[in-house]
């Protein structure tokens, strides 16, 4: 964030307004150009003298595209951001929130107007801008300008930084579900064509179809949310680093279900998710072209609907599964087996124990390709056996530990 240093005896607000009006009425001559400049300058000063900064911020940005296109300026990139630095300081003049906010968006409606013009500065000077406001509200509605600044002026890489905190900046401004709804939207279109970035475009997806929950206000708007729930799926199909999601627990997910266009991509998610490799094999014969139009490739879901059929037999083999029973789910050769475990432990998926001689694997964990409401109630019980085993353990140290001290003091009373 540029920071303003006053180095002449002139207000730095007032040395901005003569410096865009003498750049403004440069062509005019000395005879026009003198008159105007010094209007501009005494309209500045009362405003200064009135506290109007609002005003002022309207005067200031009147040549704030004269600034941003002039070829004048002796070293353009940083005249400028010193020169907006000093507009944007104007909210903190402000004698309140709202008038902060009045500024704030008479300043973004001039940097956004043009945003393949310099994108990389003027998101620069609208995050300069953030930092200077108090207003959580006012922060929410600048940084959502920086968004649509970005995606408009192709500047992905000056705002994905920002994406990881995103979740602390929504619980500060404490915005509504249609203000987040709007924000991981636009956050995911950016991702969308982001090289190495899938898994953050599926996890802001995944965000984004989130504040879906079905009610009746969503009625209306569900519906738009459809193409990205396809993308969802196909993503989650694609990915060779994802096994598990909550899509098919959401409402926008689940509208595809009964939708002719879309029916069959649910239908795949519910494949991946639900069903082993024998069934995928099956919507394949009879949709390859669905499967080619969407990018995906038959032998990465044949490798990745294995590794989700390894799951399924974790979840239903109570601990051990049998050597033949993976061979006949993964539709593999006998040979394969320990290859396919150890591809499943390098993906983080499942640690398990091979047991060469039974011909088993004793699963010590797993992952649930659906987490949802189940799988947390299953977790709930276990913790509360988990504790209680823990409470028993402690009772029983404790009875010990009344006995042997009772004990000890039998002993003393008898040696005396």
């Amino acid at each position: 964030m540029a920071t303003i240093v006053n180095t002449t005896e002139e207000e730095p607000m007032l040395a901005v307004v003569r410096f865009t009006a003498e750049l403004a009425w440069a062509d005019a001559g000395a005879d026009v150009a003198e008159p105007e400049v010094t209007r501009l300058c005494v309209e500045a000063q009362q405003h200064i003298l009135a506290g109007r900064w609002l005003d002022m911020a309207s005067l200031m940005l009147a040549s704030a595209d004269l600034l941003l296109q002039s070829p004048r300026l002796p070293d353009k990139d940083k005249d400028l951001e010193c020169i907006l630095a000093i507009i944007c300081n104007l909210v903190t003049k402000a004698r309140s929130q709202d008038e902060a906010l009045q500024i704030a968006e008479l300043i973004c409606a001039k940097l956004t107007h043009q945003p393949q013009d310099k994108p990389a500065l003027r998101l620069k000077v609208l995050f300069s801008l953030y930092n200077l406001l108090g207003s959580p509200y006012a922060k929410a509605f600048v940084y959502k300008k920086a968004l649509d600044l970005a995606a408009a002026g192709k500047a992905a890489d000056c705002i994905i930084p920002t994406f990881k905190n995103i979740d602390s900046f929504i619980s500060d401004w404490g915005i509504g579900k249609l203000d987040q709804r709007d924000l991981f939207l636009v956050a995911a279109r950016i991702l969308k064509d982001q090289k190495g970035m899938n898994k953050d475009y599926f996890n802001f997806l995944n965000k984004y179809l989130a504040t879906f929950d079905g009610s009746g206000d969503d009625a209306d708007a569900i519906g738009d949310a459809k193409e990205e729930a396809v993308a969802a799926i196909v993503e989650f199909v694609k990915s060779s680093d994802l096994y598990q999601c909550d899509l098919l627990n959401m409402p926008a997910i689940a509208q595809l279900e009964k939708d002719e266009k879309y029916q069959l991509v649910y239908e795949l998610l519910k494949i991946f998710l639900t069903q082993r490799l024998d069934s995928y094999l099956e919507f394949q014969s009879a949709n390859s072209a669905l499967l080619k139009g969407y990018g995906l490739v038959h032998e990465d879901c044949i490798t990745k609907m294995r590794l989700m059929s390894l799951l399924d037999l974790s979840t239903r083999c109570a601990g051990e599964i049998p050597y033949h029973a993976i061979i006949d789910a993964l539709k593999i050769n006998d040979d394969e087996v320990e290859y396919w475990i150890v591809k499943a432990i390098s993906c983080k998926i499942l640690d398990c124990k091979v047991d060469q001689l039974n011909q088993v694997i004793i699963v010590s964990r797993h992952t649930e390709r659906i987490f949802g409401m189940p799988q947390w109630q299953s977790l709930r019980a276990k913790l509360g056996v988990w504790r209680g085993n823990i409470a028993s353990a402690i009772n029983t140290i404790q009875a010990n530990k009344v006995t042997d001290d009772a004990s000890q003091g039998i002993q003393g009373l008898m040696i005396r």
